[in-house]
C-alpha cells in the first residue's frame, strides 16, 4: 500500500486546470488594470486645457470697422486680422490673373457669401511666423495695399494673398461663420 501512495496521478483533474486558468486570467486582468492607471495620467496631460477650450472660438462685432479699416484681435493665442475690403480693393483682388499668384485663390475663395467685403485671416505670415504689418492705422501695408511682412520682407495683396517675398503660402482664413451681419465667430 505505501508503494500506491507514492505514485504521483497521472491524469489532471478538470478542476485544478480551471482554477490555474482562472489564476492566469484574474492576474492578465489585475495587471491591464494597472498598467491602465498608470497610462491614463500620461494620455490625460495631453488634453488642451480648460483655458483653451475657452478660446476655442470668439466674438467679434464688426459695427465700428469702415470701409478700409482692419482690426486685430487674439484667437488661441494667435492674431487675427478683420479688414473691411472697399469696393476699389474687391476690384483691384478680382482684377489679379490667378496665374500671376504662388498660392492661387480668388477673393471668392477667401471670403463668405453675402460678405465678401470682410477679409478674416490669420495675422502669421506663412514664412517664419511673423506678424505682418497693414492692420493697424498708418502701418505699412507692402507693395500691393494688403499686408507686409518685417520679417523677411513678404507682401501680401488686399486680399492677404502672397505677391511676393519669401512666403509659400497665403495668409490662412480661419474657420468662422457670421451669426449676424455685423457679429462673426471666430472658431
Amino acid at each position: 500500500m505505501s508503494q500506491m501512495a507514492l505514485q504521483p496521478t497521472e491524469d489532471l483533474s478538470d478542476t485544478g486546470e480551471r482554477r490555474r486558468d482562472f489564476i492566469y486570467i484574474a492576474t492578465g486582468a489585475f495587471a491591464a488594470a494597472g498598467a491602465a492607471t498608470l497610462v491614463w495620467p500620461l494620455v490625460n496631460q495631453m488634453n488642451p486645457s480648460a483655458d483653451v477650450l475657452a478660446l476655442a472660438s470668439i466674438d467679434v462685432d464688426l459695427s465700428s470697422i469702415q470701409p478700409g479699416q482692419a482690426i486685430k484681435v487674439s484667437w488661441r493665442g494667435k492674431p487675427v486680422f478683420l479688414r473691411n475690403l472697399t469696393p476699389a480693393e474687391q476690384a483691384a483682388a478680382n482684377k489679379v490673373p490667378l496665374s500671376e499668384l504662388r498660392d492661387p485663390q480668388t477673393l471668392a475663395q477667401r471670403t463668405k457669401d453675402g460678405h465678401t467685403n470682410w477679409l478674416i485671416t490669420l495675422g502669421v505670415c506663412t514664412h517664419l511666423g511673423c506678424v505682418p504689418l497693414g492692420a493697424g492705422e498708418g502701418e505699412n501695408r507692402g507693395d500691393f495695399g494688403g499686408y507686409f511682412c518685417p520679417c523677411h520682407g513678404s507682401s501680401y495683396d488686399t486680399a492677404a494673398r502672397i505677391r511676393k517675398g519669401p512666403a509659400p503660402k497665403n495668409l490662412e482664413v480661419p474657420e468662422y461663420g457670421f451669426k449676424t451681419p455685423t457679429q462673426v465667430t471666430i472658431g
